[in-house]
């Protein structure tokens, strides 16, 4: 199949690369010149393990192509796949930006040329697709073409293989010959059996949000009983791990800490409250998701002035880790973009260690923070080390080194990455998030 790809970032450069290893020709689509120069020389935009590899063989094989050339890339495709930015409304509201969908869809038009299907990869509110359909037939009332609703699923730092390996595949459609488009074009995971969930496009533009805001709120739920098991002196830990076993809920995203952030999880549980505010409804449980996970990063900060006597004013705090999950370099809505500044607000020195996000760091961070080049660096002289993200390398540092290297002995541990009995013994002030 001939797949034309409009937009080349997180999604839309993961998803078709991978459709190329599926054995399709793809060709990705992008304004920005530079960007799409890059790609060409095997510069990848984004950290995700694995990716680059993937790009080079497909580009070397003939299967992957970059270019900006809209005119040239959307005749011949049998489907066009839009994968472009839906950020939260700079207005501030919650409401999805649905610019550069719309954009997208109004210059793909006028090229179109046979039968294409017309697919929304990115997340976006129920009746997008409908847009997006009226737009294209207002642009050009002869194409002959389907709008389809094809929501993504890929997590930060494994997408190459949650797209290899999917719980799933949803489609959306209202024609069985897009149907029959997008089925062939997801064949390859006829081999593993992997289901596909074909619906509406209304209940399919639904999902994602549905699936994502059903994670946040069981992100929050274990950090609200984090909160409770310091209040009783109990332990989140041992809690997380029982409740977990029961195959009704599961062990994932029972992990306490500093509240959830990313691309998707907080932009993405707003868009879901607007989308029922407007239709008439309530979604009282994402609600309140929402103000917990707010609320959470709040209460680290107080953790972190709590374990400096109440202050952190002239204070200086190491943290290890920066972008919201390990095996990324995305700092979107990261916790320590919370965190941070409202501690240097107060007066603290910040010197930080992360193994791939210092660089974006830098653009969503204040000015006067000291970037180091490693864990021990970032422990130098200070009053107190915040473990903020879980990358693998920080899980068996040096503790008695780290301990000689720090003017104070306080370590705030807010994934639960480390032992507190067996810190307590090495001489540290730990604190836990729950425990």
């Amino acid at each position: 199949m001939n797949i034309t790809m409009i937009g080349t970032g997180y999604v839309g450069l993961v998803t078709g690369t991978c459709f190329s290893e599926f054995g399709h020709h793809v060709t990705c689509v992008d304004k920005i010149e530079e960007k799409i120069e890059s790609l060409k020389r095997g510069e990848i935009p984004i950290y995700e393990p694995g990716l680059d590899t993937l790009v080079a063989k497909n580009v070397k094989e003939g299967r992957l192509e970059f270019t900006v050339d809209l005119a040239a890339s959307v005749p011949g495709a049998d489907a066009v796949f839009l994968a472009v930015g839906t950020p939260s409304s700079r207005r501030g509201d919650g409401y999805a930006d649905l610019t550069y969908v719309y954009q997208a869809a109004r210059e793909l038009a006028p090229h179109l040329s046979g039968y294409t299907v017309v697919v929304d990869k990115s997340t976006v509110p129920v009746g997008t697709a409908r847009q997006v359909a009226r737009i294209i037939k207002e642009e050009n009332s002869d194409a002959d073409f389907d709008v389809a609703s094809n929501p993504e699923f890929l997590r930060e730092g494994a997408a190459i293989n949650d797209f290899m390996r999917p719980d799933r595949i949803v489609i959306g459609v209202d024609s069985e010959r897009a149907e029959k488009v997008l089925r062939e074009i997801y064949k390859p995971l006829y081999l593993i059996e992997t289901p596909i969930v074909c619906t509406t496009i209304e209940t399919a533009e639904l999902i994602k949000y549905a699936a994502n805001a059903f994670l946040a709120m069981k992100i929050s739920f274990i950090n609200e009983m984090a909160n409770v098991c310091e209040a009783v002196g109990a332990d989140v830990t041992a809690l997380a791990k029982a409740i977990g076993m029961d195959k009704r809920i599961g062990p994932k995203f029972l992990h306490p800490g500093p509240g959830y952030g990313g691309s998707c999880f907080p932009k993405d549980t707003l868009a879901l409250l607007r989308i029922a505010q407007e239709y008439g409804e309530g979604l009282r449980l994402v609600e309140a998701a929402v103000e917990v996970n707010a609320a959470q990063k709040a209460r680290m900060v107080k953790k972190i002035k709590d374990a400096l006597g109440g202050s952190v004013a002239g204070k200086t705090v190491g943290f290890l880790g920066l972008t919201f999950k390990p095996e990324t370099d995305d700092m979107r809505e990261a916790p320590s973009v919370t965190i941070i500044p409202a501690l240097m607000e107060k007066g603290a020195i910040v010197r930080a260690h992360d193994p791939q996000g210092m660089k974006e760091a830098r653009k969503y961070l204040p000015d006067g923070i000291e970037y180091v080049s490693n864990a021990y660096e970032a422990s130098k002289d200070v009053n107190a080390l915040v473990l903020m993200t879980e990358w693998n390398q920080y899980r068996a540092l040096d503790m008695e080194r780290i301990r000689s290297l720090m003017r104070q002995p306080v370590f705030i541990d807010l994934r639960n990455v480390y032992d507190p009995e067996t810190m307590k013994k090495l001489g540290f002030k730990y604190k836990g998030v729950g425990r």
